[in-house]
């Protein structure tokens, strides 16, 4: 079964830490490009972190450029998002995708169609 789940999402408080992962089954993410994406209410989603195929370039938004972190691990077939400093801003839902062969500044744009693969998501709730 082809799928990817998300992990790591909860409360935090403002200036705190979280690591996302995500776990890719039945496919390996070696020639995909990964990225993370954060939906808040009534908001559209938008591209947080990317992360390329082949030559793992990556790529911050500017609201998140300096506190997250995306890296990968090939050999467990993983994506990890740490994200440090956190403010109530960051508070969505946090999804991966994964898309064959992507460059990580345009997978983050999220071209209309892209996405082989979506997980469904964790909540990151930034709040004293």
């Amino acid at each position: 079964q082809v799928q990817l789940v998300e992990s790591g999402g909860g409360l935090v408080q403002p200036g705190g830490s979280l690591r996302l992962s995500c776990a890719a089954s039945g496919f390996t993410l070696d020639y995909y490009g990964i990225g993370w994406f954060r939906q808040a209410p009534g908001k559209e989603r938008e591209g947080v972190s990317c992360i390329s195929s082949g030559d793992d370039s990556t790529y911050y938004s500017d609201s998140v450029k300096g506190r997250f972190t995306i890296s990968r691990d090939n050999a467990k077939n993983t994506v990890y998002l740490q994200m440090n400093s956190l403010q109530p801003e960051d508070t969505a839902v946090y999804y991966c995708a994964a898309h064959f062969l992507a460059t990580a500044q345009a997978f983050c744009s999220l071209p209309r169609g892209w996405g082989d693969y979506w997980g469904k998501g964790t909540l990151v709730t930034v709040s004293s």
